[in-house]
């Protein structure tokens, strides 16, 4: 394939041309995240390699947007990352890499266990040893999940005008910290667990230089958000349809919300700092000043797009936390990164994005679910 087309299964679709430097591998950069980011470095005048299934319906308009904006600067692999044969050319000489493919649905996970631990347990062990195998050390920085820390029934919450809040004082003041205990709860919570601990322990047995990112819910443009995984673009996505939306729970639970371009800079400045961040894990969402009960995102929807939302009411989620804020004192003080960018100010920008690209996205969501890998 050329360049500016995605390519065939297991082949990269444009070979590394001479001189050209060495590249920087995301696994899953078709995905919201990974487009950003992959997009971040390319802008840099980075040569990306992207890895992707394109199984996630709407990714392949993230990686079309790619190849069109950055050319040739721009590979791809279409592969999966069970098949470790198949995404081993990517990492022949990568000089990081960054792992963002998974399964992502705590649903899809209940349904279907065995693959979740397939695509997010086995399927991360193959990208380390592939990393591992290709023998240049190249970092890898995962992107694992809040999900870690289980459900935290153990906290005692309180109803403090309309939001779930811990009791404790502290946890309340800074949110959920590394020190808490990993407590892995549904499959997909053990299969990330699973692939967190993988990740850590590389660092560890075989000295790659490696991080974990466990995130809470980051959202903003490029993002095909659903029922299952990314909420605050789905809730948007569905405001701007005149469609329903379905409250899991009463709404009062709490989520600190993290626009993607934060997210970006922190993944970037881990790998800047590898060397003396290696074998560590860190806790990154938007912390206290970004913390929302679902039900204040939907009053926020409301006010941008200046309709009334109709909501449905259903049965808690298996797994679902009252409250998670992520504590990023950690991260913070390790690299000096921050939150810079406001929940609302970030919800109005994905509004934006959404509003101007909403025919392509209208037609992406109404095409079957598929498990992306």
């Amino acid at each position: 394939m050329s360049g500016r087309t995605v390519g065939t299964k297991q082949h990269l679709a444009t070979p590394a041309l001479p001189g050209k430097a060495a590249p920087i591998l995301v696994v899953g950069g078709s995905g919201f995240l990974g487009s950003n980011l992959a997009d971040s470095f390319l802008r840099d005048g980075e040569h990306v390699i992207v890895l992707d299934n394109l199984s996630r319906a709407g990714v392949e308009r993230n990686l079309e947007w790619l190849v069109s904006t950055h050319g040739r600067a721009v590979e791809t692999l279409i592969a999966d990352i069970r098949d470790r044969a198949a995404i081993e050319p990517a990492f022949r000489n990568a000089k990081a890499v960054f792992h963002f493919a998974a399964q992502t649905a705590v649903t899809t996970s209940l349904e279907r266990p065995t693959e979740d631990f397939e695509t997010n347990a086995r399927g991360t062990l193959n990208v380390l040893e592939a990393a591992r195998l290709a023998g240049r050390r190249a970092p890898v920085i995962f992107a694992s999940t809040n999900k870690v820390y289980g459900a935290l029934g153990h906290m005692e919450m309180r109803d403090v005008a309309g939001r779930y809040m811990p009791a404790g004082e502290a946890t309340r003041e800074h949110g959920v910290g590394e020190d808490q205990s990993l407590d892995f709860c549904t499959p997909y919570g053990c299969s990330k667990g699973v692939a967190d601990q993988y990740v850590l322990d590389y660092a560890r047995s075989f000295g790659l230089p490696t991080a974990v990112l466990r995130m809470s819910c980051v959202y903003g443009p490029r993002q095909f958000g659903t029922e299952d995984q990314g909420w605050v673009a789905h809730f948007l996505i569905r405001a701007l349809a005149g469609e329903p939306i379905s409250i899991y729970g009463d709404g009062k639970q709490v989520r600190d919300i993290l626009h993607v371009t934060d997210a970006v800079a922190a993944y970037r400045a881990v790998l800047k700092s590898i060397d003396r961040l290696k074998g560590r894990a860190f806790n990154l969402g938007g912390g206290p000043g970004n913390a929302v009960s679902i039900a204040e995102v939907l009053s926020e929807i409301e006010l941008l797009t200046g309709r009334r939302l109709s909501t449905a009411k259903s049965d808690w989620r298996a797994g679902d936390q009252l409250y998670f804020v992520a504590d990023t004192r950690a991260i913070a003080d390790a690299l000096g990164w921050k939150a810079g960018v406001p929940w609302r100010e970030g919800l109005r920008d994905l509004y934006a994005w959404l509003h101007d690209d909403w025919g392509e996205v209208s037609r992406i969501r109404h095409l079957p679910r598929r498990v992306t890998a």
